[in-house]
């Protein structure tokens, strides 16, 4: 049972690897963020300077995807809104079935994010354009939905094996014990 255990930890730095390009994703899409909304609030102030009509937009849909992203690392983190109010209360057995449950939950609205998500944002953004950005597919758009549902995935199947893992290590030292 060990040997197994072993072999998948050998995984954790593909984790640690998508933890970090994701992170540097949405740093990136918080810089792009600031300079868009600056740079419409300096052209609403500075009269030789246009403000762009597309800004709004632009920094809507950088923050949906920045949502979406940091909402996948949150899983990854075990950062993610729970209730664990009643934890202390319930044997340590039935905390880790729920954990366990919760996450095959999680994982099953990521497949249903990343399946209905992807067949929106092919539909729908294929009907579309932006407004103010008229060349620019609305597919962009709903494209979050499908990167969260994949995001949410990879991170459950680590959160899903650590709490197996802690399941099956328990047992074998309240064994030895």
């Amino acid at each position: 049972m060990p040997k197994i255990f072993h072999a998948l930890d050998k995984v954790k730095p593909v984790y640690d690897i998508a933890e970090k390009i994701m992170m540097f994703i949405c740093k990136l899409l918080l810089i792009a963020d600031i300079l868009v909304t600056c740079y419409m609030v300096i052209g609403r102030y500075v009269s030789f300077i246009p403000a762009p009509v597309w800004g709004e937009q632009v920094v809507l849909t950088l923050m949906v995807y920045m949502a979406v992203l940091s909402a996948t690392l949150a899983i990854r983190n075990n950062a993610h809104i729970r209730m664990t109010c009643f934890d202390p209360f319930l044997p340590q057995i039935v905390v880790r079935v729920l954990d366990i449950i919760s996450d095959i939950l999680v994982m099953v609205l990521g497949f249903v994010m990343l399946k209905h998500g992807w067949t929106a944002a092919i539909k729908l953004g294929s009907r579309g354009f932006y407004d103010s950005l008229p060349w620019l597919s609305r597919f962009w758009m709903y494209l979050p939905v499908p990167v969260a549902g994949v995001g949410m995935i990879i991170f459950e199947i680590e959160q899903l094996y650590q709490h197996i893992k802690v399941f099956f290590i328990k047992e074998e030292k309240e064994v030895a014990a």
